[in-house]
């Protein structure tokens, strides 16, 4: 006899394995990619510290390391402009902060002028919108916290924040990032994870097991946020490359990869509806056939993302998934019942979005698709 409840602590329990299992993926891609960023933004943190202390004398230059990571963080995309507007807020709401506090006082009212002034002041300075969030912070702690002798009074304070924001700049121009590695780390990351769902597809079909199929789909629900951040990411390096002049030759790759990104999305949205689907498919038994395409899909999804990831060209990748497109004909299921057919027409979908990936129109990805007349044995 069954305990009641008990089939659904199973299911809970494989559901947060396989969420475990995601996020310790996408941890360790995370961990990689902001490995080298955290130890150059350590060590100009660790600098501006020993120039304010050592150099001018400050007992406790606290403000120095945290304005210098403020503004270069863990991000590998250190663009001049972003880290310029951190640097300004920080020593801006710094600034705003000691003369408030010396001519005010501290309290709450004097909390709630410097947020006021340095905002607005930043918001005028310019329009970036963490110029004005650390003008604002950077001021309220000024504005909390007592001057301490030992950080070189008030003038002193302000001081530490304009060498960590100096270090920071001068970090962002010395080592400027290629405009377009990041984009392409996470598209080869996107297309490896749907290359993953799809092979787990691919197992549960074979076997007519379910249970692959609902792990496909668990880790598909979980993928999401690193298409966004490659939507993201793409955006903005698309952004800053129009008014960079040394960085313009850039902007065609950027282009591609915005484009293949669109339509890594679509796939992996298809992906997660084959995944839907099949739990009610296995119904009917398993399909090797469906199971080979499947598993074909995600060796030209593995052959788009090295593409993409290196700059190469995607040729390889359209070749492979020309030749499934060419055998996905829903007619040859018409005894196995509409179950089979309805994935196969969303694989179509799938292999038509990929192929659009590649760099193919939407008219001529649709015309490699298996016809009406009868497609090619296997």
């Amino acid at each position: 006899m069954t305990i009641s409840g008990e089939p659904e602590e199973r299911l809970d329990r494989r559901r947060l394995l396989v969420l475990a299992r995601q996020h310790a993926r996408q941890g360790r891609r995370r961990v990689r990619s902001a490995a080298l960023p955290v130890l150059v933004a350590a060590v100009a943190a660790g600098v501006a510290w020993a120039v304010a202390h050592y150099g001018l004398g400050h007992e406790q230059p606290f403000f120095a390391p945290i304005a210098a990571w403020v503004c270069l963080g863990f991000s590998p995309s250190r663009q001049i402009r972003k880290v310029a507007e951190l640097a300004i807020g920080v020593t801006l709401g710094v600034a705003l902060g000691e003369l408030i506090a010396a001519g005010l006082g501290t309290g709450p009212v004097q909390i709630a002028v410097v947020i006021v002034v340095a905002a607005l002041l930043a918001r005028f300075v310019d329009r970036g919108a963490m110029l004005t969030v650390q003008a604002g912070v950077q001021g309220i702690v000024i504005v909390a916290l007592p001057v301490i002798s030992a950080t070189g009074g008030a003038a002193g304070r302000w001081l530490d924040a304009l060498i960590g924001g100096g270090f920071a700049l001068l970090v962002a121009a010395l080592t400027p990032g290629d405009a377009q590695r990041r984009a392409r780390q996470l598209a080869r990351a996107s297309t490896s994870d749907l290359a993953q769902l799809l092979r787990l597809l691919a197992r549960g079909v074979a076997t007519g097991d379910e249970q692959p199929i609902r792990d496909a789909l668990i880790a598909g629900r979980a993928t999401q946020g690193v298409l966004d951040e490659w939507s993201e990411v793409v955006r903005n390096a698309r952004q800053s490359v129009r008014i960079s002049p040394a960085s313009r030759h850039y902007q065609p790759e950027l282009a591609d990869l915005q484009h293949a990104n669109l339509f890594a999305d679509r796939a992996m949205r298809n992906a997660r509806v084959i995944a839907r689907r099949g739990v009610t498919a296995m119904s009917a038994g398993g399909d090797e056939r469906i199971s080979a395409w499947l598993t074909r899909i995600a060796e030209g999804t593995e052959e788009l993302g090295r593409a993409l990831g290196s700059g190469t060209s995607t040729l390889p990748a359209r070749e492979t998934l020309a030749g499934v497109a060419g055998r996905l004909a829903p007619q040859r299921f018409d005894e196995a019942g509409w179950r089979l057919q309805t994935l196969v027409i969303i694989m179509r979908s799938l292999t038509v979005d990929l192929l659009q990936a590649t760099g193919l129109s939407s008219q001529s990805a649709t015309a490699l698709l298996a016809r009406d007349e009868p497609p090619p044995a296997d």
